[in-house]
């Protein structure tokens, strides 16, 4: 990993160099000895190689100078500097030239990206645990995700089933509804009509000479269903008392009631007992 940044440093440090030296060869050989242009190219980049050597053995130690961090930038800006006045005094190629002028800068550029990356340099240990928190928030997040995408389905179901079952029931009731407003218009039809009316209350209630209880139509309305605690309020009669009950109803006129008009009374005076008891207490009484 570390090759990625220093290679790329080293290479463009090594062009540099022979750059700078055969500029400064060139340009000085004319005027001075070539000896004397190789010794001024050797001593700039001589000066640049040794304070970049020094600068990583200081990133090496994990500290920094600002001074020979300065000097080796000076150094640079001078190599620069050199090829940029050698562009501009050269007769033939001098883009060519002032276009590989930057080269020095670039390399003590990428010196310092490859500082920047050794500092926030990784063990493989770290870089594995990192690994291993991502993946597990990653799969703690799908997780979340398909449990909610399962719940909103779910409860998009259920929805669907009260929404159906409701309708259901709409349908029933709005059908029972016609229904019994059907009926209802049946028995008021025939409640209004005379004939009707007239042979209707003779079968439903017992015709008294000269007396026609008019007939009333059921209630239709909302009911509400009897507890056991309502069908038991009364508590069963014992064979005496029911005896005592029987003769009082049967003994109250003259002459004696018979059965079924002490039957009716019995009932309508609020008491219960079933068919047999009350025929047996009669058998005893009478």
């Amino acid at each position: 990993m570390n090759a990625k940044t220093v290679l790329p440093a080293v290479a463009m440090t090594a062009v540099s160099m022979v750059l700078t030296l055969a500029v400064v060869v060139m340009w000085l050989g004319a005027a001075v000895p070539w000896p004397v242009a190789l010794v001024v190219g050797l001593g700039i980049d001589g000066g640049w190689l040794a304070t970049l050597a020094y600068e990583r053995r200081l990133a090496a130690q994990g500290d920094h100078n600002r001074a020979v961090t300065a000097v080796g930038w000076s150094f640079g800006l001078l190599a620069a500097g050199v090829l940029v006045a050698h562009a501009l005094m050269a007769e033939e190629s001098a883009g060519a030239w002032l276009a590989v002028a930057w080269l020095p800068i670039a390399a003590k550029a990428l010196w310092l990206v490859h500082a920047m990356w050794e500092r926030t340099a990784l063990t493989p240990v770290a870089l594995d645990a990192i690994r291993g928190i991502q993946q597990e928030a990653r799969d703690e997040a799908a997780v979340a995700r398909a449990r909610l995408r399962a719940e909103a389905a779910t409860e998009e179901t259920r929805l669907t089933a009260v929404t159906e079952a409701g309708a259901r029931v709409a349908r029933v009731q709005a059908k029972t509804a016609q229904t019994l407003s059907s009926a209802w218009s049946t028995l008021e039809t025939a409640r209004a009509g005379e004939e009707t009316g007239r042979a209707l209350t003779s079968v439903t209630a017992r015709v008294t000479p000269g007396v026609t209880p008019r007939w009333e139509l059921p209630v239709w309305g909302p009911s509400e269903p009897l507890t056991t605690r309502s069908l038991e309020s009364a508590p069963a009669l014992t064979d005496e008392a029911l005896d005592v009950l029987v003769d009082e109803i049967r003994t109250s006129e003259t002459p004696a009631l018979s059965y079924r008009e002490m039957a009716a009374r019995f009932r309508a005076a609020g008491h219960s007992a079933s068919e047999v008891r009350l025929r047996a207490a009669w058998k005893r009484v009478a």
